[in-house]
């Protein structure tokens, strides 16, 4: 029995599925598959249950997982203990929005690995929503978030920056700043999906306009977005930083009246105590961006 293939159980488990856990784990679904196999062989029992739609522990996968959970915690703690005498090791795993424009994660992970060659890393891209929802449950150590970063249950938000919303459109659209925010319900919308930062905060913007507003067209990155507000497709809300990217050169942004405001953040499990690595991230996220805990 390795430790290897204990964590590969409890990543099954707990996604209930093995392409989510493979993909969770960065290997390949017959990789891990075959991991399961040699556990089962060698206890000699069926630990777990599969079925088309998910993937269940059987009465001894149960006891399993439970033992399994202790030992790995017991090991990264025992990881931990030689950490000051031979540098950082362990694994990260970082969630991340895509194309914030303030704190991107590709360049910070590229000077992390150059301090700390001995981590493990694995990124994964998801809506804030999802994030939110994947560090409260321990799934990703850390994630670089954006919205209106209201209060999560389980989840702490080290504050990073905020920014206002713009209203985006093409060049020559007309655009009254004096009729907003009255002028807004007339207009048709590009965003994207609900759960992302920048979409969040424009539906929290309208609710405190007290105004409808259409959203014609949904997408899931901003680049897309960008090319449809080029386009004439709809107009769009983006919080600043968006209105610089080269994509939106040639478009017209008007700020957007308002108290709503697009944070970016850093949340981590609200009661577990970071990992090495991830006291190692935070550290250098902190040198090149300062941050704060006293406002989320």
């Amino acid at each position: 029995m390795e430790l290897r293939h204990l964590r590969h159980f409890v990543a099954v488990c707990e996604e209930e599925h093995f392409t989510r856990a493979a993909e969770y784990l960065g290997i390949t679904q017959s990789g891990l598959s075959a991991s399961i196999r040699a556990l089962e062989r060698d206890l000699d029992a069926q630990l777990l249950l599969r079925t088309t739609r998910r993937v269940a522990p059987t009465p001894t996968g149960r006891l399993l997982l439970a033992e399994a959970q202790r030992i790995l915690a017991a090991t990264d703690g025992l990881r931990e203990l030689v950490t000051d005498d031979h540098g950082v090791r362990g694994a990260l795993s970082l969630g991340t929005e895509q194309c914030m424009g303030v704190v991107e994660a590709a360049p910070l992970l590229h000077w992390y690995r150059e301090r700390h060659p001995n981590v493990a890393i694995n990124l994964q891209q998801a809506a804030t929503g999802q994030l939110l929802d994947l560090v409260g449950a321990g799934r990703l150590d850390a994630a670089l978030v954006a919205g209106p970063l209201d209060a999560v249950g389980g989840v702490r938000l080290l504050r990073i920056t905020e920014e206002p919303l713009m209203l985006l459109t093409a060049a020559d659209h007309p655009v009254d700043g004096e009729a907003l925010p009255e002028a807004l319900g007339e207009e048709e919308y590009v965003d994207l999906h609900p759960g992302w930062g920048a979409r969040d905060c424009a539906d929290r913007a309208f609710a405190d306009f007290g105004i409808a507003r259409r959203v014609a067209l949904q997408v899931n990155d901003v680049y897309t977005l960008l090319d449809l507000v080029h386009r004439r497709m709809g107009v769009a809300v983006v919080p600043r930083p968006v209105t610089r990217k080269p994509q939106a050169e040639g478009l017209r942004s008007t700020a957007l009246p308002g108290r709503t405001r697009w944070r970016v953040a850093l949340a981590l499990p609200g009661s577990a105590r970071p990992s090495a690595a991830t006291r190692a991230f935070l550290q250098l996220l902190g040198e090149k961006h300062p941050i704060d805990d006293s406002h989320l």
